[in-house]
This record gives C-alpha cells, structure tokens and sequence, in this order.
C-alpha cells in the first residue's frame, strides 16, 4: 500500500508541482491549499508525512504543526517548506515538532530525497491503513473515526483489519471465519460473523442502517469499500 503525504501549501502552482514529483515517486498525494482544509484532510487521510507551508491562511504552519502534534505525536512526519531562511526560523520550527525544513525556493528533487529520507527512519512508525476517516493502527491496536478512538474486541478488530486490508474485495464468510476462527464449525460461525459485522457497523459507520464502508454482496459475502 502506497505511503500518504499531505501537501499543504497555499501557491497552488507550487502545490500541483510538488503533488507532480511525489506521484511519480510512488506516493499517494493530497492536497489542502489552507490550514483549515488542512486539518479536515489530516483527519480524513491520516497521511504519514506532511509537507508544510509555514505562510497560510487561516491557520498558519506553525499553529497547524502545533495541532496535529497535539493529535499524532511519533506517527506522522512534517517537512516545512518556507520563504523564511533565517537560521532562528529553522530552528524555531524543528522546535515545534518538525523533522526537516527546506528553504524556499527549493528543487523538487531534492525534495522528494528529503521526504525518502525521513521516511526510512520513521516509516515504521506508520503503519496504518485509512479510508475516508477511518484508521486502523495494527501496531497498536487502535482505531480512529475522524477525531474519536473506536474500541473494538479483539474479534472486531481483527475483521476490521482483514476487511481493509483486501479493500475493495469481496470477501465470503467462509475466508472471514478461517480468518478469525480457524479449524472452528463454519456452520454456526457463518451467524457469527453476521453479529460480527453487524457491531462493526454500528461502531464505524456514519449510519449503520445504510453502511457505506462495510457493505453486503448478496450471496458472496462482504467488501470493505474504500
């Protein structure tokens, strides 16, 4: 799965440039042209870098590092970007939580080296899968809806995790319960995984009368759609 980064930088030449160089380094990019799109985008993707403009409007770079540090502390990575080149802004913003600081202007290139570089020491640290809010943490065993912690079983989040991690697949209850249950009677586990899902709805469904994440293939099973 494809590493996300959020770009956030208000220039929206500079942006699509930079969203250029790390697509076709294998990245999956977002976009915010603003701090308060950005912190909508943050909790939306979950990325596990951001590139970080300190001149925003609305909210600026160092108020919107200050926040998702009060939100991610070791599982997301910021790289700020700045007209600013005096050495007490570097240090300043390596302060408030940065793990690099590039100067503009800046070649994209040696950008997306810096970006590689980071990641290959904190990269570990993120390993999360996201889809349209919802972040399943299996190192920790943590999931986030939005803004709120989810507390799922332990049969709950292992489906959940199985679920997003063949997204877009139709899964049958047959493979869910070999997943969850090996070597269990299928027959009565089949009902089981029925309850399962129908918990998993009511946990991480914005309405789970209408599911949207977790749907029903009638006759085969079940998808995560991302």
């Amino acid at each position: 799965m494809k590493q996300t980064i959020l770009v956030v930088e208000d220039d929206k030449m500079i942006r699509e440039l930079i969203t250029i160089y790390l697509t076709k380094a294998g990245y999956d990019v977002k976009e915010a042209e603003d701090g308060e799109v950005a912190k909508e985008a943050f909790l939306t993707y979950r990325p596990c870098l951001i590139i970080l403009d300190l001149m925003l409007p609305k909210l600026s770079g160092e108020e919107f590092c200050m926040w998702v540090r009060g939100k991610e502390r070791n599982e997301v990575s910021i790289i700020m970007l700045s007209a600013k080149t005096r050495t007490a802004d570097k240090i300043s913003g390596l302060k408030l939580g940065a793990d690099g600081y590039l100067t503009k202007p800046f070649d994209p290139e040696e950008l997306v080296a810096h970006v590689e570089a980071v990641l290959r020491r904190t990269g570990v640290f993120c390993q999360k899968i996201t889809s349209n809010g919802l972040c399943i943490k299996p190192r920790k065993g943590e999931v986030i809806l939005y803004d709120k912690q989810v507390y799922l079983t332990k049969h709950e989040f292992n489906l959940l995790y199985y679920l997003m991690e063949n997204a877009n697949i139709v899964l049958s209850r047959e493979q869910l319960v070999n997943q969850l249950y090996p070597n269990a009677d299928r027959a009565i586990l089949d009902r089981t995984i029925d309850a399962h899902i129908k918990k998993l709805r009511e946990k991480v469904e914005d309405n789970p009368a209408s599911p949207e994440r977790i749907q029903t293939v009638r006759g085969m099973g079940y998808k995560f759609v991302q």
